[in-house]
C-alpha cells in the first residue's frame, strides 16, 4: 500500500506581512514585516502555543518555563534560534516571578548551586560552539532531553524514594547545579535536576519554588553572556521576542486561573503527551506535525 502523502501548511506568513509592506509607506514597519515575514506560518503557529504554555507552565502549575518551548521551536527552527528567542521571554518571567518570591529563598542552597551552574553554563556554550554547525545532532540531544524530562516526571517519586531526606552539601550541590547549568544553556531545560537536588531536603514549598525560581532567574542573566558571545543574540530576532512577549504575561494570567479550574493531572497529561510527541519528532527528523495540518 503507498503511504498517504502529507500536505505541509501553507506558508502564508510572507502574504500576510507582505500586505504590510505595501499597505505601509513607512520604512521601519516595512523593515520590520520583512523580517517577520522570514518565519514560517508553522513557526508562528507553534511560536504562539510554545510561549502561552511556557506562562501558564510558570504561573499555574509550578513547572520550568522553558521544557516545552524550546524543542516545540526546534521543530520549526534551528536550535540555537530557538533558545536565543526564548532566553529573553524566560528572564521576563523570571522578573515576575522573582518579585513573587523576593523574600522566600534559601540562601545557602542558592550560593551552593551557583558556581557549579557558572561550570555547567561554560560547559553548554562549549558544546554549542563545538557543534553549532551540526544541526541534526543538536535536535536529537534536544529531543532526547523533551523525551527524559516525561521520565523524570514518571520516577520523580521514586528517584526521591532512593535519595531519601538529605541535607545540602557543596559537592552534591555542585555536581546537580553543573548539570541544571549544562542542560538549561542548552535548551532551557535544567528544571529536573535541580528538584532532584531540592526535593529530598523536604524544604517548606514557599521556600523550595522561591529558590528554585531565584536560581534560574541568576542563570537566564549569565546565560546572556555565552549566548552572545556565540552570536546567538541577534538583532533580527528581537522583533519576533518582542512580538511574542505580550504572550508570555497573557500564559502567566491563563495559569493562575487554569490552576483554580482544572485538575493539574489533566494538565501534565496533555504536557506530557506533547513532549513525547515532540521528542520523538526530534529524535528521528521527521515532519510529524504535517501529519496534524
Amino acid at each position: 500500500m503507498r503511504a498517504a502523502k502529507v500536505t505541509a501548511l501553507p506558508n502564508l506568513a510572507p502574504v500576510i506581512f507582505s500586505s504590510l509592506i505595501t499597505a505601509h509607506s513607512s520604512p521601519s514597519i516595512g523593515m520590520l514585516a520583512a523580517l517577520l515575514a522570514d518565519y514560517s506560518t508553522t513557526f508562528w503557529l507553534v511560536a504562539v502555543l510554545a510561549v502561552l504554555l511556557s506562562g501558564v507552565t510558570k504561573a499555574g502549575f509550578g513547572g520550568g518555563a522553558g521544557v516545552i518551548a524550546t524543542p516545540l521551536l526546534a521543530l520549526t527552527i534551528p536550535v540555537g534560534q530557538a533558545a536565543a528567542l526564548m532566553l529573553p521571554i524566560l528572564i521576563v518571567i523570571d522578573i515576575l516571578s522573582v518579585y513573587q518570591y523576593r523574600r522566600a529563598v534559601d540562601r545557602v542552597n542558592l550560593r551552593m548551586l551557583l558556581p557549579g551552574a557558572i561550570a555547567g553554563i561554560v560547559l553548554g556554550a562549549l558544546f554549542f560552539s563545538s557543534f553549532s554547525d551540526q544541526e541534526r545532532l543538536l535536535k536529537f540531544g534536544v529531543g532526547i532531553l523533551a523525551l527524559a524530562f516525561v521520565l523524570y516526571r514518571l520516577l520523580l517519586n521514586a528517584i526521591v524514594r532512593v535519595l531519601g531526606a538529605a541535607r545540602p552539601s557543596p559537592l552534591w550541590a555542585s555536581v546537580w547545579g553543573a548539570i541544571s547549568g549544562f542542560t538549561s544553556t542548552l535548551a532551557h531545560v535544567g528544571g529536573p535536576t535541580l528538584t532532584i537536588y531540592l526535593l529530598p531536603q523536604q524544604l517548606p514549598r514557599h521556600l523550595f519554588v522561591g529558590t528554585s525560581v531565584w536560581f534560574f532567574f541568576v542563570v537566564n542573566l549569565l546565560k546572556l553572556i555565552p549566548y552572545a558571545l556565540l552570536g546567538l543574540l541577534r538583532v533580527e530576532n528581537l522583533p519576533v521576542t518582542l512580538l511574542l512577549l505580550p504572550l508570555a504575561f497573557i500564559g502567566v494570567r491563563l495559569g493562575v486561573t487554569l490552576n483554580r479550574a482544572f485538575n493539574e493531572r489533566w494538565f501534565h497529561l496533555f504536557i506530557y503527551t506533547l513532549l513525547i510527541l515532540t521528542g520523538v519528532q526530534l529524535v528521528l527528523g521527521r515532519n510529524l506535525i504535517a501529519y496534524f495540518f
